[in-house]
């Protein structure tokens, strides 16, 4: 009950007319630049980021709320009617959001994925109210030892999960560590700075973030993209038949049981539970025949998951204090520009922010509904803006963000080399999250390892403290030794039951 008085405040502070006109400007922007190709909602979260500067944290807060839900939305119909998925977890509905299109049903397309967005952000959020309060009452036990073990199975688990190579996931976490130290640290020693007076206070984090996500991106797409638009397929009004709701429905639930757990843990994403979401559909699916031509089920699941997962990430973010994935990443740098620190003291040092942010959840989604139905043909004009004009304008906003941030030219010059980084990584499959969870987790972790070895009078001990930290630390072996007992233990035991 006590939850439930919080979150009705929250909406007695968003129900306000500036307030709705900030979720309405957020979520406008928000889908209008996650629609443009290429451009996911992690980059145009970056991009944005500087759009909240000069704002009070709270109205900052649910314009970035809505600039994360519309970027969401934004993916879809770039997957849809372009066969251009902005990230990763947009390509599965690109599969038969695509095939729809080209069969002249893109208005269905389009509406199963911005009603199944809806349905599942709604649900989750609701499940984020139910679920974060009994996570932060878990946190608040946890000591130094604890924490430290949490962000060490942060950095195992981006690093091994993601991408194709373990190598490459490291070093691209050691980047991270490495620009995440830059500056002084809690004995006032210099590191890194090179004599650079600009480097003393560190690079900012929102500095790296519009570096590597927009500027690098950029740069990466405009190289390997035709500089001309896409091939637009035409769209009507979205709207859904009988049949077309009976399909939907049951995939748009699925689809948020998938996501939302995912969303919650450490690289679990949205990949893997919109992968899930669509074999499960096309398994138990009447219309087998239509996946891999254009159906509807796959479009509608798939699209639940990846906005339940959304959600989902600001489980962790908002109790611990822990990105689980990039965009959440670039959500913590948002707080962390207003000084505010999420964790377990978030809920009860900010608690009117903390609801006001998650009631402004549901009046975002409900608010991006009503502009992605109707506003869809004019969304889809946006694809035709030439690729040329398209990223030179990202990197000139990207430039203006990050001169606003401390009003250094300097800082131009680390928004380019950072985005001569990004454009490297993704030249030679570096993955992108390892790095931003390195910068950071990195200094945090050295915080509270300082903390648990103070503790322990400089005893390694110190670094294990109750069963959490024994769990985590085994769940961390676990993971780092998984190719060696799936080859020596797994296969030879499956091979056993299969000749038994």
């Amino acid at each position: 009950m006590e939850n439930l008085g919080n979150l009705l405040d929250g909406f007695g502070h968003v129900l306000t007319p500036m307030n709705l006109l900030i979720a309405l400007l957020g979520v406008t922007i928000g889908t209008a630049v996650g629609v443009l190709p290429g451009i996911g909602p992690a980059m145009t979260v970056a991009l944005l980021l500087p759009v909240t500067y000069g704002m009070g944290p709270t109205s900052a807060l649910i314009m970035f709320a809505g600039i994360f839900y519309g970027g969401m939305y934004g993916g879809s119909t770039t997957s849809i009617l372009l066969n251009t998925p902005g990230e990763s977890s947009s390509v599965v509905t690109a599969i038969e959001g695509n095939k729809m299109a080209k069969a002249g049903r893109a208005a269905q397309a389009l509406a199963t994925a911005a009603i199944g967005s809806f349905v599942a952000g709604t649900i989750a959020t609701l499940l984020l109210v139910v679920v974060t309060p009994p996570v932060v009452s878990f946190a608040v036990s946890l000591g130094a030892p604890d924490y430290f073990a949490v962000m060490l199975l942060a950095f195992v688990a981006v690093t091994a999960v993601l991408g194709a190579s373990r190598v490459r996931g490291f070093a691209s976490l050691l980047l991270g560590l490495v620009i995440g130290v830059i500056g002084v640290d809690q004995t006032g020693q210099q590191r890194l700075t090179f004599g650079i007076p600009q480097l003393i206070d560190g690079i900012d984090v929102v500095v790296v973030a519009v570096g590597i996500f927009a500027v690098g991106e950029a740069l990466w797409i405009a190289a390997h993209l035709r500089r001309k638009s896409g091939e637009v397929i035409p769209v009507g009004q979205p709207w859904m038949g009988r049949e077309d709701w009976k399909r939907s429905w049951k995939p748009w639930l699925r689809g948020t049981a998938f996501g939302f757990p995912f969303g919650a843990v450490p690289a679990g994403g949205a990949e893997i539970p919109t992968f899930l979401s669509y074999i499960t559909e096309k398994k138990l699916s009447k219309h087998r025949d239509e996946f891999g031509r254009g159906a509807i089920e796959g479009v509608a699941g798939p699209e639940a998951a990846n906005n339940a997962s959304a959600a989902g990430t600001l489980v962790p973010m908002l109790a611990i204090g822990l990105p689980t994935n990039a965009t959440a990443a670039v959500m913590l740098a948002a707080f962390e520009q207003f000084g505010i620190q999420p964790g377990p003291l978030l809920f009860e040092q900010e608690s009117t922010l903390v609801w006001t942010l998650i009631a402004s959840l549901f009046i975002g989604n409900l608010l991006l509904l009503v502009l992605n139905l109707p506003l869809a043909p004019a969304w889809a004009r946006l694809l035709r803006i030439p690729r040329p004009y398209l990223y030179a304008g990202i990197i000139f906003f990207a430039s203006m963000g990050a001169y606003a941030v401390n009003a250094q030219p300097f800082d131009l010059f680390l928004l380019l080399t950072l985005g001569l980084l990004g454009f490297g990584m993704r030249r030679f499959g570096l993955p992108i999250l390892p790095l931003i969870i390195g910068i950071i987790l990195g200094p945090r972790a050295e915080l509270q390892g300082r903390r648990a070895l103070q503790l322990s009078g400089g005893e390694l001990h110190g670094l294990i403290g109750g069963w959490v930290s024994w769990v985590i630390y085994a769940a961390i072996l676990v993971v780092l030794l998984w190719p060696l007992i799936g080859r020596f233990v797994v296969r030879p035991l499956r091979g056993r039951l299969v000749t038994g």
